[in-house]
């Protein structure tokens, strides 16, 4: 009886967890792309990944493929918890990822573009030109309730 108890107990927290993973990174009932943001380009890009999405099961789950890698710097900034802050003399180690315009979608729905975060155009240390997704500030985000996100 005990055993029956633990087996169900893990496939609760498993069901759970797989329906909160499912919820915030897939859904498209919870979130919606901003009207003001520009339509994403055909096309292959590039795209800096300083935080979970280093993490090819998270890539994985978020677009439907880990994707190959490549190791890459941002020089000039520093880690500022989910976000990057200006730091010269510093730099910030990451991933380059190459995904079309599908995936990119779907790392924005992911980041919350236009409400979390925004992709701004950077140069990396080896002078590529990738996305990055930055942190929008309190004044940026998008009232929602009278409340900020």
């Amino acid at each position: 009886m005990h055993r029956r108890y633990l087996v169900i107990t893990a496939l609760v927290v498993m069901l759970a967890v797989l329906g909160w993973l499912w919820l915030t990174m897939l859904s498209p009932f919870t979130y919606e792309r901003p009207d003001h943001l520009p339509d994403i380009e055909e096309g292959e890009h590039a795209v800096f990944v300083y935080g979970t999405l280093r993490l090819a099961p998270i890539r994985w789950v978020v677009m439907g493929r880990a994707g190959e890698t490549e190791p890459a710097s941002l020089e000039g900034f520093r880690r500022d918890g989910l976000d990057l802050a200006e730091a010269p003399g510093e730099r910030v180690e990451g991933e380059v990822i190459v995904v079309d315009a599908g995936e990119l979608q779907r790392l924005d729905r992911y980041e919350r573009l236009g409400i979390r975060y925004e992709r701004v155009p950077m140069r990396l240390e080896d002078g590529r030109m990738v996305w990055v997704y930055r942190r929008l500030s309190e004044l940026q985000r998008p009232a929602i309730g009278g409340a900020t996100i």
